[in-house]
């Protein structure tokens, strides 16, 4: 059965419609959505108004007729950050799943307002990926406006395949954070095209830190997602072997240089 397609940019489009899109025709069916009313108990003592799904949509449907678990982050609810509730959400699907799952991660990083609450989270959901993918593949989209930054940027590379699009951004630090960090003269983050060139979804396709460059299509990027669904399982962890001798001769070679 085709996904469904919704006629508007993968970006612009909403967590639910996201997953609509990627799901076959009339299969997608949320758990603990808003009306179960998880929100985030730590939220309000920082004056933040919490969301009723607390920027996650979880749920089942089906790729092609295989059941899959289906997640996705919300970008727009402060700034995609991973907190304990929504942590939860996305480890516990995972956990069910049998024949797979595809998270859409459009994530800014831990919610510091959680603190290690949400650091917890991020190792729930490491290991909810490696346990899947030994079994079963686990996709990653990543082609929001946000793009994916921080904890659940390590969960990413966990994942069997990674299909990203031009418009999305992906690495453990963003652009701010180096600036801040770092200074201006070693990463300017008022400089957009130094941004994509460096973190961008093409620049990670071309590093071999991203499989699939992606239109930013609801329908195309439903139809790769298929794609690399089929594909041998655990593809991207046999990338670990080919690195392994390059990491080993550097080792070999480097100086260590001890101070008083």
């Amino acid at each position: 059965m085709k996904p469904r397609d919704l006629g508007v940019r993968f970006a612009e489009a909403d967590a639910r419609e996201r997953l609509r899109a990627i799901a076959d025709v009339g299969t997608f069916r949320e758990l603990a959505g808003p009306f179960a009313r998880l929100t985030s108990p730590h939220l309000a003592a920082q004056g933040l108004v919490a969301q009723s799904d607390d920027g996650v949509v979880v749920g089942r449907g089906r790729l092609d007729g295989a059941d899959v678990a289906l997640a996705a982050m919300t970008g727009e609810f402060l700034g995609g950050s991973l907190g304990e509730v929504g942590g939860a959400k996305i480890a516990a699907v995972l956990e069910r799943a049998v024949n797979g799952a595809v998270l859409v991660l459009d994530s800014g990083g831990i919610r510091l307002q959680e603190a290690n609450l949400g650091i917890l989270a991020v190792a729930e959901i490491c290991d909810a990926i490696v346990a899947l993918r030994e079994r079963a593949p686990v996709i990653a989209v990543v082609a929001g406006r946000v793009g994916d930054y921080g904890g659940m940027a390590i969960a990413l590379t966990l994942c069997s395949h990674i299909v990203t699009s031009e418009v999305a951004r992906m690495g453990l630090n963003g652009p701010q954070v180096i600036e801040q960090e770092a200074g201006a003269d070693e990463f300017d983050a008022s400089n957009r095209v130094l941004i994509w060139r460096t973190t961008g979804g093409e620049r990670r396709v071309t590093q071999g830190h991203a499989d699939v460059l992606a239109r930013d299509s609801c329908s195309e990027i439903a139809a790769d997602v298929r794609r690399v669904f089929a594909l041998p399982r655990n593809a991207r962890r046999t990338s670990v072997e080919r690195l392994r001798p390059i990491v080993d001769a550097a080792a070999a070679t480097a100086t260590i240089t001890r101070h008083a």
